[in-house]
């Protein structure tokens, strides 16, 4: 675990120290280890980190944003610190780029569930930020968009906008799919290079998923 920036992370780094950085950010509850089991199955030429999510659980794991449930078992997220969190991780991207002499251009995340949500918000807020946005059992949460009302003009100006693949499981019992499927009709509006694929699973990724979305990844690195 290296905690020399702002958030706690573990690293995979490619010899080629111009290779492209894959940022792992997980779901609620879980760790940076949790994604960080996809490495070995990675192209070794990318820098991969996994993050730790500021907010720690008992009796261990982390999350990016409090959920609770009200007295109506309404679920409720916190996203004051869901804003919180993606200052930070905007804050570590920007020390991670100078540490290791990284192209803005050659950044990209995957963000799996509670990570999903918080690198499409990232991802729409500012199109140049990321490369190519893989998120996995997420939604997209139109209240972290920073300036909803301007996504159409901002990707519109953007000269290099955001690539994304989306997933979901048809029988995700966390974050229902009829959630994630009312992304699809933003990325045609916005225009961009983006697949939505959907797998016969709960809340998780298959190995069909994932040998989908690292053919994907790996030919717009």
């Amino acid at each position: 675990m290296q905690t020399d920036l702002s958030l706690k992370y573990i690293s995979r780094l490619a010899s080629d120290k111009n290779a492209p950085l894959l940022l792992l950010i997980h779901g609620y509850g879980s760790n940076e280890e949790d994604l960080f089991s996809f490495v070995p199955q990675l192209d070794p030429g990318i820098h991969v980190i996994s993050l730790r999510a500021p907010y720690d659980m008992q009796p261990y794991g982390a999350a990016w944003y409090a959920i609770d449930y009200n007295a109506d078992r309404a679920k409720f997220s916190d996203l004051d610190q869901a804003r919180a969190s993606m200052a930070t991780l905007r804050k570590f991207l920007g020390e991670v780029t100078v540490k290791h002499s990284l192209k803005p251009s050659s950044i990209n995340a995957l963000g799996f569930s509670q990570g999903a949500i918080l690198a499409m918000a990232l991802a729409l807020s500012d199109p140049g930020l990321f490369k190519n946005v893989v998120g996995m059992s997420g939604y997209l949460n139109e209240d972290l968009v920073e300036d909803y009302e301007g996504l159409e003009a901002r990707f519109r100006e953007s000269e290099n906008p955001t690539n994304f693949f989306i997933s979901h499981g048809t029988m995700d019992q966390v974050i229902p799919f009829a959630w994630a499927t009312r992304t699809q009709p933003i990325m045609e509006k916005l225009n961009v290079d983006y697949v939505f694929k959907e797998y016969p699973i709960g809340h998780g990724v298959s190995p069909d998923n994932f040998y989908d979305m690292k053919t994907w990844l790996e030919k717009r690195l």
